[in-house]
C-alpha cells in the first residue's frame, strides 16, 4: 500500500477553494438569514446598507456600459424613456385608420398578419 503526500499546492488550492467558495455567503450574511422554507433564505432588506446613492450607482453603469467593461446580462440595463409628451386619443387613432391609403392598409396588415 502507498501513501501520497499532500504536497504545498494542494493544500494551496484547497484553501483557496474554501475562500473563494465562502466569500459570497459571508457577504450576504448581513441581510439574508436562514429559515425553514423553500428559498432556505429569508432576506431583510432594512439590513442592507449601500454606501452609494442610486444617481451613483447608476452613472458608474452607464460608463462601465460606454467604456465596453460589463460581459453579456450586465449591460441590459433598461434606459430612460424619453418623455415624449401625451400619445393620441382613441378617437385619433381610429380616424388616422379609417383615412389610411389602400398600400398603407395593406403594409400594416402584412406587418401584424404575416402569411
Amino acid at each position: 500500500m502507498t501513501q501520497q503526500r499532500l504536497t504545498f499546492s494542494s493544500i494551496i488550492a484547497a484553501a483557496t477553494a474554501v475562500v473563494v467558495l465562502g466569500l459570497p455567503g459571508m457577504a450576504s450574511a448581513a441581510y439574508e438569514h436562514p429559515a425553514n422554507n423553500e428559498k432556505g433564505i429569508i432576506v431583510h432588506q432594512e439590513h442592507f446598507k449601500s454606501e452609494k446613492t442610486r444617481q451613483q450607482v447608476i452613472a458608474e453603469t452607464k460608463a462601465a456600459m460606454q467604456q465596453g467593461r460589463l460581459s453579456y446580462g450586465e449591460s441590459n440595463y433598461p434606459m430612460p424613456v424619453p418623455n415624449v409628451g401625451p400619445g393620441k386619443t382613441r378617437q385619433q387613432v381610429i380616424n388616422e385608420m379609417l383615412n389610411e391609403s389602400p398600400a398603407e392598409r395593406d403594409a400594416r396588415q402584412r406587418l401584424y398578419y404575416p402569411g
